[in-house]
């Protein structure tokens, strides 16, 4: 080993112990509900809220769950809390038992009480809405299509801080290698507008609007339209690492735009109307995630499938990847002009974000513009219990 890369290896090491130092010390989360109250709450559930006829339409994506935890260290821990500890083993256990309870829920749905013990997550988290937007692009640049989406930089390297400090549990390091020392990479301004990507090959395909390559960069994935009518899924391989900025923020700290009623909708609009403001704009937010094609999709965190309105994204540091909820929020209509809607029902861990950080999860309401209404308006505190077997809680 060269001492370089001796020198390169122990500032990325001190790096990580100096973060974990500073790690702030874990809060209360997660209160047992009693027997009483968890069969109350699980008498409201109902699969119709999710869209699906029955709690046996869960088993698809209950078992895509299964296969990624079962591939995890079985032993180690993943909720940690005073006297509770949960691990790999007892996420699969849970996914487990209830996967066999689902022929028996639709007429016994108090089995959800007398199965699982019920955990209440607290404070309430916010919920947003995520969906894959579909967009027009091209294979080539051409005229119509001149903003890149990027495929993964090969120097983009990464680390799981979980090894170095329980603290930062499910919280990666992205970083590069530059003259042998650690430093993060480009930022979106430094991508964008300063070529800092261009000409390495990396362009997959080419869209025409950058206004929706920076939505499909905030979805995580989408369904490109080619010219020859064919179609490909564009699906998530990494970010740069820089910290999410939501651009509504920005448009409400310098007045731009009123908080009341801040959706997607409203900064399309406020972009669409400001032309000559969309680069700096959008560069206010430091975050860039690359790409690449498949045939399928959309795919959370875990590589699995996603399966609208039943998958979530969450902070695995609180809430890990394999998890069973129970999720009752209030949604904006699917239309505009439509009548409000309701979840209560089970909803599955199963991918991440940049932006879902703490108390926070992130609810795939499926792909296409069915969809862009309800996804983009769905900003409201939600009731979410982590489920697990009475096997590994009696």
């Amino acid at each position: 080993m060269t001492l370089r890369r001796t020198a390169t290896i122990l500032g990325l090491v001190a790096l990580l112990a100096a973060l974990a130092a500073c790690a702030p010390a874990p809060t209360r989360t997660w209160t047992r509900l009693g027997d009483g109250t968890a069969r109350s709450a699980a008498l409201g559930l109902s699969p119709a809220s999710q869209g699906l006829g029955s709690w046996t339409e869960l088993a698809p994506a209950l078992e895509r769950s299964l296969g990624y935890v079962r591939v995890k260290p079985q032993d180690a821990v993943v909720v940690r809390q005073d006297e509770l500890a949960l691990t790999w083993g007892d996420l699969g256990r849970t996914l487990e038992t209830l996967l066999a309870s689902l022929p028996e829920l639709d007429a016994d749905p108090g089995l959800l009480a007398r199965r699982f013990v019920w955990l209440r997550l607290g404070p309430q988290p916010l919920m947003t809405g995520y969906y894959a937007p579909h967009l027009d692009a091209s294979p080539v640049a051409d005229e119509r299509h001149i903003h890149p989406l990027y495929a993964r930089p090969p120097e983009l390297q990464e680390v799981d801080l979980g090894q170095f400090h329980p603290r930062w549990a499910g919280q990666r390091l992205t970083y590069r290698i530059v003259d042998g020392r650690v430093a993060p990479l480009p930022a979106r301004a430094a991508i964008d507008q300063g070529g800092a990507l261009a000409g390495r090959g990396l362009e997959l395909a080419w869209v025409h609007d950058p206004v929706d390559v920076f939505f499909l960069h905030i979805q995580g994935s989408g369904i490109l339209r080619l010219p020859d009518g064919s179609v490909r899924h564009v699906l998530y391989d990494g970010k740069n690492g820089h910290q999410y900025v939501s651009l509504g923020k920005v448009l409400i700290e310098r007045g731009l735009a009123p908080a009341q009623g801040m959706s997607m909708k409203v900064i399309r609009e406020y972009l669409a109307a400001h032309p000559e403001q969309v680069p700096e704009l959008l560069g206010t937010n430091p975050s860039y995630v690359f790409f690449r094609l498949g045939d399928s999709g959309p795919y959370g965190a875990m590589g699995k499938l996603l399966t609208p309105r039943v998958s979530v994204a969450t902070d695995p540091g609180l809430v890990p990847l394999g998890a069973v909820l129970a999720l009752e929020a209030t949604l904006p209509p699917e239309a505009p002009g439509g009548p409000a809607l309701r979840v209560a029902g089970l909803a599955l861990a199963q991918d991440t974000g940049g932006a879902i950080k703490g108390h926070r999860l992130d609810y795939y309401c499926g792909d296409g513009p069915e969809v862009e209404f309800l996804a983009g308006h769905i900003k409201d505190p939600a009731t979410v219990h982590l489920l697990v077997s009475r096997e590994v809680l009696p």
